[in-house]
């Protein structure tokens, strides 16, 4: 039986609310992603109990995910990459003057998710690790090709530019060392672009400095931060009832981002995007990506629904699902636990302890996000030019932290420009975005893939998973405009 009374007490409730504390401010500043925090508390968790150091990394997790949202929908820099999601309808609603409502619903939507993602990882976790466990380099090949077809639907009526977008996005990909010759490519020389082009920094640069360089451009009367004022009071009532009315999307969603977050390797950017474009297609709303609420609540469901799905794989077979849960595997390792099916007979009360905080973690993460949000709205009173030079600031040291390098301050720099170049042309950024997160994953299991099959595609398009996921994008690039038409014939 599991001891609620240890579970609730203060030995382990205070390290959980200080860790969650920790996370808002961390997943709050661009560049210092949640994989930082949890690699930064691990330390701590040391002279800990194993239930109080592993309460306070899924703590950190959840809280740092949510927190990423903040600046997304106010300044509309991603404070984490699965944040990049909410920097499209959150900023736009943000510039209406509906910034608190946004927000609203990211924390409301952000415990809903992780609630159903905790509750499915309960329920199905064995039968969904299996099935996450069965895909190979050509499943995972299909999968990336899957979550960039999402450019189109993030380009629609635009397809020409959405198309240049992504492609610019894969082609950026692709420098770094080939994964199958080990030869650099596209390097010109510089050691620092060996590993390619780090994203954190691509994207502080996309949505953070080119937001900058654009109002600057709009010259001063322009150059104001959007709904400032209007942040001092959440709107929970209104924002239940927007809930409630788009119950289907926060199910749909959660359920996208769990199943994409128990995919080892996918993560919670991923579980984002894809559920966002699903969104758009499914619902057909033309106001997503200019405001939508439906664009707020989609991808805030399936981040925080991915870290539930991340502890799917990891807890059963001891394949982490994504580089938090790769750090909390080495962890369990530390505390004498071994992850794999034989924990849940081994430590099954340790395993049903961690799945009751988890719970607890949905609850008390609408009043510590509060809190974080609050402090948040106090920067924002500042004078217009010192918050755009805070956030010029916050881009420059997010961008340097990752990995203690002045080169990617350099990228940082660039992407600002490239961001600004391509929105003063109309180009739309999130479909690079895309092509960045998953060029790299889209070649890697190709060409690994042919190397295995000596050259034959056959096999990406025979095995019953691929085929599935084929079939899958297939319907979301031509189903739109095939169900369209024949709606039109029948209506005419």
């Amino acid at each position: 039986m599991t001891n609620l009374s240890e579970i609730l007490s203060f030995n382990i409730l205070l390290p959980l609310f200080l860790s969650m504390t920790f996370g808002i401010f961390v997943g709050a500043i661009p560049g210092l992603t949640a994989t930082m925090a949890v690699a930064l508390i691990i330390p701590i968790t040391y002279y800990m109990r194993p239930l109080a150091g592993l309460a306070m990394v899924l703590g950190v997790s959840f809280t740092a995910i949510f927190a990423g949202d903040i600046p997304a929908t106010f300044l509309r820099i991603p404070g984490t990459p699965a944040s990049g999601a909410a920097t499209l309808d959150g900023f736009e609603l943000s510039k209406k003057g509906k910034g608190a409502l946004a927000l609203t619903l990211d924390l409301l939507c952000s415990a809903f998710g992780g609630l159903i993602g905790v509750i499915l990882l309960i329920l199905i976790a064995p039968p969904l690790a299996n099935l996450a466990l069965k895909f190979t380099h050509f499943e995972y090949f299909w999968l990336g090709v899957f979550g960039l077809s999402m450019a189109a639907v993030l380009s629609k009526g635009n397809t020409i530019k959405g198309l240049t977008s992504a492609i610019l996005g894969l082609l950026i990909s692709t420098i770094g060392i080939d994964v199958t010759t080990g030869y650099p490519r596209f390097t010109f020389g510089v050691i620092e672009l060996m590993d390619g082009v780090s994203f954190i920094p691509a994207m502080i640069g996309l949505f953070g400095l080119s937001e900058v360089l654009k109002r600057v451009g709009f010259g001063l009367q322009a150059l104001k931060v959007p709904a400032i004022r209007e942040t001092t009071k959440l709107r929970f009532i209104e924002a239940l009832r927007e809930v409630w009315k788009n119950k289907f999307t926060v199910l749909r969603s959660s359920l996208i981002g769990t199943f994409i977050g128990a995919l080892p390797g996918a993560g919670a950017d991923i579980a984002a995007w894809v559920a966002y474009g699903a969104e758009k297609n499914i619902s057909g709303d033309a106001q997503i990506g200019k405001g939508s609420t439906k664009g707020v609540i989609a991808p805030t469901s399936a981040n925080n629904a991915a870290i539930g799905g991340t502890w799917i794989p990891a807890l059963v077979f001891g394949v982490p699902g994504d580089s938090i849960t790769a750090i909390v595997l080495g962890a369990m390792l530390m505390y004498g636990l071994r992850p794999g099916p034989m924990i849940f007979t081994e430590s099954r009360q340790l395993v049903n302890q961690l799945f009751i905080i988890a719970i607890v973690i949905q609850f008390l993460l609408i009043p510590v996000g509060w809190i974080g949000i609050k402090a948040f709205s106090l920067f924002l009173k500042l004078q217009t030019s010192i918050v755009m030079t805070a956030v010029v600031v916050f881009s420059v040291i997010g961008s340097y932290a990752l990995r203690n390098s002045f080169f990617d301050i350099y990228v940082m720099i660039a992407f600002g420009i490239i961001g600004y170049a391509l929105e003063k042309l109309g180009i739309p950024l999130p479909p690079m975005i895309l092509g960045l997160i998953l060029g790299r994953m889209i070649e890697d299991n190709l060409r690994i893939g042919l190397i295995k099959t000596k050259g034959n595609f056959l096999p990406f398009i025979t095995r019953p998973i691929s085929l599935t996921i084929l079939v899958l994008t297939i319907l979301v690039l031509i189903g739109p405009q095939l169900f369209s038409t024949i709606f039109k014939r029948k209506s005419s």
